[in-house]
């Protein structure tokens, strides 16, 4: 059977969705549709035909948008697919409104609602091109209970929703690790796009003024800057209580050597930073907000705190350093077990060969 891949970005694609990859290329011819990088070789080694295409994702042009359908509408109707996976908000809108025409079969999945979302004008445009986009798929999977929740009182209904966890983790990819010593001070860790919708203004903000308490805190910023906060990460790094690391290929030996990782997010679909975070044995502090708070377990695992609340994000850091060492590497441990019951990989790629199986037959 050929399945074609339709995304945004090939580094997620490689990092959260290699292990399904693997196992359907058992059995499939699997094509991927998403614009070129740094990860498409090490996809095409794996044994799947990559199809460039140009995807803006912030963009709103409504001729490159025009353009990006058609683009999507070549690659569909060039391999001919058996079965399309979409992932990402422009992915699933056009190539499930292109699957829908040329009556192919397609399972979309909602990996978060997006920042254009909570723009009200925008969000009423979504809803209507989601609408079109999703009503014949076989299935739709969401990453969180809020987000199905808020399709369906949108009105965006389908016959065969379901909920992941996520993206899941590859929990021998990110095993256990030994907690740190806290005798050279603590140190934060966020990964993500450095850019406002996932809080990094807040967290400057909160560093800089838990310096002024605690000497020996450290954050850590690994990610991409998607906006204008070089500048200012680069005036910090000279006072050394922040340090900007840029993007990394090794996130792991990041997350062996921090205490806490932390994630001021807006928004998000599931988190998996926070799932990688927290299988490694490493406590997470998140907003409470979907995606994030599914990921711990308040005062067990982890501390939450309000979106965009410079003050809650300061007190729960705060918080997080006075608890003594034998509690943290407690939180670190209750977090692993978290993860090993209810968010392990394989749970998504059951749930998505249960789904093409169905269609196959």
């Amino acid at each position: 059977m050929k399945i074609l891949i339709l995304t945004n970005n090939d580094m997620g694609l490689y990092k959260f969705r290699k292990e399904l990859l693997v196992k359907l290329l058992l059995k499939h011819k699997i094509y991927i549709a998403l614009p070129d990088g740094e990860y498409v070789e090490k996809l095409q080694a794996m044994g799947v035909v990559f199809y460039p295409i140009n995807i803006n994702r912030r963009g709103r042009n409504i001729f490159q948008e025009v353009k990006l359908f058609y683009d999507f509408f070549s690659v569909i109707r060039s391999v001919n697919p058996d079965i399309v996976l979409t992932y990402t908000i422009k992915p699933n809108i056009y190539g499930g409104m292109v699957c829908r025409l040329l009556h192919i079969p397609y399972i979309s999945n909602i990996t978060g609602l997006g920042t254009a979302m909570e723009e009200i004008k925008f969000r009423k445009v979504l809803t209507v091109c989601y609408k079109h986009a999703i009503q014949d798929a076989a299935c739709i999977f969401f990453q969180n209970h809020s987000n199905k929740k808020f399709f369906l009182r949108s009105g965006l209904i389908n016959k065969n929703l379901k909920c992941l966890p996520g993206s899941g983790v590859n929990l021998l990819e990110h095993c256990y690790e030994e907690y740190p010593d806290t005798k050279n001070g603590i140190i934060f860790l966020f990964i993500g796009r450095i850019m406002k919708d996932k809080g990094v203004g807040e967290l400057v903000t909160a560093s800089k003024r838990l310096h002024q308490k605690f000497k020996d805190i450290k954050v850590q910023l690994l990610g991409v800057c998607e906006e204008d906060y070089k500048d200012e990460l680069e005036r910090l790094n000279a006072r050394q209580y922040v340090e900007f690391c840029g993007q990394q290929e090794d996130v792991h030996s990041f997350i062996k050597n921090c205490h806490a990782v932390v994630l001021p997010s807006y928004h998000e679909g599931m988190a998996n930073v926070l799932l990688e975070a927290a299988a490694c044995g490493r406590p997470v502090l998140a907003s409470n907000v979907p995606g994030c708070r599914e990921t711990f377990r308040e005062g067990v695992s982890g501390f939450g705190f309000a979106a965009r609340s410079v003050k809650e994000l300061e007190k729960a850091m705060e918080k997080f350093i006075n608890l003594d060492y034998d509690k943290k590497v407690q939180m670190g441990k209750m977090g692993r077990k978290k993860m090993e019951k209810q968010f392990s990989r394989d749970i998504v790629i059951d749930m998505y060969e249960e789904e093409i199986n169905k269609l196959a037959h």
